[in-house]
């Protein structure tokens, strides 16, 4: 991995009160934190203050939406999200438009081993991952003078271990194979690095990876409160929200049920009127718990995640590629529903009036060249046509809701899951009168209800491979032409895998290629 570090990586971080630039360039020589006055603080000082200690940290979270690579397509977080759930089939592309992300719903990205957005989250996560294992390292001997600064450490060094788990959780879904629960799990995952050296090392088993995941988020639990700056950050609850998606994931389901619902405890869920505002306001919107927002002096124009997801942003892709719903999703659930009403079904968006208790659907104005496609989606409104800024989702109560749901159905614990999960869907549906369902077909109800609520938020291509489903786009509005007859994916296809970029082939000598 030495190569493409010192070839490809540079962070940022933002001392939040000084607004004093620290740049981070990940190599593997004492230069990762560059030295110019003007603009950044060396590596003495990184460690000389509990401030600048924080500054990394804050500098981690910005890059969460900040464009990578000087690809205005690889935003972070949020490029990552577009790509997961483009590879999925319930984000639907209805034209080619100029061309983002339409190698990534064809299938493509992910068998280019020398293509950018096969590197992209392997880069992404691992520069996330040398941050936290430099702070993890050097937090301890931060000099600290009073109690408010022991607290900024302690912070900081749990957002670390957070990160650190949140980075490999992502990495082993999208380049190891799936969690197969009540077995070893010994297929390759991703290579663990606990420390800031670049030495080459072998890839680690799944089972070894998950591992680590659940010590990091223990570590952080153990150090963390309710207590953080913003909602942009790491405390106790996104942390609980992560064990919860973590033990999904392994079939922990026990666990599962009982980090989320700690996780959204306190987190109550939005009401109709607020669903249709636009997704749009993080600190004022009491279901979100972990997000991100963009302020205006930092926006990067047709870089943000609104310049793909909104349907009101004047970008070229906006106006040529509106992002729509799957309509074969939009069908199974009634008129009565909050969540189908932000799909128009025959894409002009000119607003509705509903009958109470439902909020009225507000219209979107768009101009005449913004091309009209059924099924396309008003879930996510950007500031304005000028300003693509809209705050990115990363967990919300929710998927909490659901997790929890689902984890005890599969446990057996059918009426108990009914109970959150009724509650959950009459906010959503207000003519709702519980589940009538049982068995299998009621999980299928749960699952289909997460895939509507959770549309646009980067889970369905994970969620189909920790399921062992393959893809299916088929008797939906998916052009042919557009994803270039790519309608269905085995479950066995190598392509649930994607391959290991080539740069860390040819640096790591230990690495294995995943199969072709």
């Amino acid at each position: 991995m030495k190569n493409i570090i010192k070839r490809q990586y540079k962070r940022i971080a933002i001392l939040s009160s000084a607004l004093l630039m620290l740049s981070l360039s990940l190599s593997c020589s004492s230069d990762y934190l560059d030295a110019d006055p003007t603009t950044a603080v060396s590596e003495e000082s990184a460690y000389s203050s509990a401030s600048n200690l924080m500054a990394i940290v804050n500098g981690m979270h910005r890059d969460m939406y900040y464009r990578q690579n000087s690809s205005q397509g690889q935003n972070g977080q949020g490029g990552i999200m577009i790509m997961m759930d483009a590879l999925g089939e319930d984000l639907v592309f209805p034209s080619t438009g100029n061309g983002w992300y339409v190698s990534t719903v064809r299938w493509l990205d992910q068998i280019n081993e020398n293509g950018a957005n096969d590197f992209y989250p392997f880069q992404f996560y691992y520069a996330l991952i040398r941050n936290a294992n430099l702070i993890i390292a050097n937090g301890p001997t931060v000099p600290t003078t009073n109690a408010a600064e022991v607290a900024t450490v302690k912070q900081a060094i749990a957002e670390a271990y957070a990160f650190r788990a949140f980075s490999y959780y992502m990495l082993v879904q999208i380049y190891g194979k799936r969690y197969v629960p009540n077995t070893t799990n010994s297929q390759l995952g991703v290579p663990i690095r606990l420390e800031a050296n670049e030495v080459p090392l072998a890839r680690n088993t799944v089972e070894e990876v998950y591992a680590q995941i659940n010590s990091d988020i223990a570590e952080a639990l153990s150090r963390l409160s309710s207590s953080r700056s913003t909602k942009s950050h790491f405390n106790d609850k996104v942390v609980l929200g992560l064990r919860a998606r973590v033990a999904l994931t392994q079939g922990n389901y026990a666990l599962a049920a009982t980090s989320a619902q700690q996780a959204r405890a306190g987190f109550t869920l939005m009401d109709n009127a607020t669903y249709v505002a636009g997704f749009n306001n993080l600190e004022g919107n009491g279901e979100w718990i972990w997000g991100a927002t963009i302020i205006a002096d930092q926006t990067d124009y047709f870089g943000n995640f609104g310049a793909y997801m909104s349907r009101n942003y004047n970008s070229t892709n906006i106006r040529q590629n509106p992002k729509a719903m799957n309509s074969k999703l939009y069908a199974l659930f009634p008129n009565t529903d909050i969540r189908k009403k932000l799909v128009d079904p025959t894409g002009n968006h000119a607003g509705a009036a509903a009958a109470p208790p439902s909020p009225a659907i507000p219209a979107v104005s768009l101009p005449a060249t913004y091309s009209k496609f059924p099924y396309t989606s008003q879930k996510f409104l950007s500031v304005s046509a000028s300003d693509s800024r809209m705050d990115v989702p990363y967990m919300r109560a929710a998927e909490m809701y659901l997790i929890e749901a689902e984890a005890k159905a599969r446990l057996g614990d059918e009426a108990g899951s009914k109970v959150v999960f009724n509650a959950f869907s009459i906010n959503r549906n207000p003519a709702y009168t519980g589940a009538t369902t049982t068995g299998a077909a009621y999980i299928t109800e749960i699952l289909n209800s997460r895939r509507i609520e959770l549309w646009g938020e980067g889970f369905r291509f994970l969620d189909l491979k920790r399921l062992n489903q393959g893809l299916d786009r088929t008797g939906a509005n998916h052009s042919a032409v557009v994803v270039n007859n790519v309608m269905t994916v085995a479950n066995t296809d190598n392509r649930w895998e994607f391959l290991i970029p080539r740069a860390e082939i040819n640096a790591n000598p230990l690495i294995v290629q995943n199969p072709l």
